[in-house]
């Protein structure tokens, strides 16, 4: 990651010179921007692990959010898939919890002909 904010920081260079911008393809463009965007993070965050720009991540988000639906048909699979692996978990972690519930119940029960102090 230091060799990418190396690339982009310009500071020992002769102002004469043309600045070097590092280039991203596509693919690596659109699962920056799906990370972003599953992450929950903020932008500033991700393009700091991503050791990019931060408004480079939001232009990407822009071009991304333009493109007509069959070509981001990519992300939205990946939101789907996301969503059914959510919705599993959910059920698993429902029943987990009536199951303790019902055990909590059986332990917490007085039980008949007992004496208490």
């Amino acid at each position: 990651m230091c060799e990418l904010r190396d690339a982009h920081m310009n500071t020992d260079q002769d102002p004469n010179l043309p600045r070097k911008y590092k280039r991203y393809d596509e693919v690596f463009q659109r699962q920056a921007v799906e990370h972003w965007m599953l992450s929950g993070k903020s932008a500033r965050q991700v393009a700091g692990e991503l050791g990019i720009n931060v408004h480079t991540l939001l232009n990407w988000q822009k071009k991304f959010k333009a493109l007509p639906a069959g070509q981001v048909s990519g992300t939205l699979e990946a939101l789907q898939a996301e969503n059914r692996r959510l919705q599993k978990e959910l059920h698993r972690m429902t029943q987990q919890r009536d199951i303790l519930k019902k055990t909590l119940g059986i332990i917490s029960e007085p039980s008949e002909g007992g004496s208490r102090g």
